[in-house]
């Protein structure tokens, strides 16, 4: 009889050391779930991570596009500026000679006068390219910081 109950007892430790394998097996399933969820969420993160780098990019080559444009405008303002003071300096010269036309004078003077006024402009609206190519840059970087 012994025997029996010995027997009874081994198997039943046997039972509880599979039932406590089975639990753990089971916890390991679960934890393989998690693992995987936090996986695909991660996946997910790194998606729109990657789409919000594009799209930053893309804005980046736009407002370079941008300022390179404005600076070429801008290059090229100059340039006639110094043009127009060099024609303006010989207009004066010739006219503190006694063979200048006043009327080409105060022509050429106007002309300078409306080219200084297109470069502010010109300055102006480089200016404000600037800030509107750094406003969502900078925006997205605080909106960075406040989630983080």
């Amino acid at each position: 009889m012994s025997d029996i109950e010995e027997l009874e007892r081994r198997i039943s430790a046997a039972m509880d050391r599979i039932a406590t394998g089975v639990g753990r097996v089971g916890e390991t399933v679960a934890g393989a779930a998690d693992l995987q969820t936090a996986l695909d969420e991660e996946k997910l993160a790194n998606a729109q991570l990657m789409e919000r780098v594009r799209k930053l990019s893309t804005r980046q080559q736009e407002a370079d596009a941008r300022l390179q444009m404005l600076d070429t405008d801008l290059q090229r303002l100059r340039q006639a500026n110094a043009d127009l003071r060099a024609a303006n300096d010989a207009l004066r010269k010739a006219n503190a000679e006694g063979v200048g036309d006043p009327n080409l004078i105060n022509q050429s003077i106007m002309a300078e006068l409306e080219a200084l006024r297109a470069a502010r402009a010109a300055d102006i609206a480089e200016a404000e390219s600037i800030i509107g190519a750094l406003a969502p840059l900078l925006e997205a970087a605080d909106k960075e910081t406040q989630d983080a």
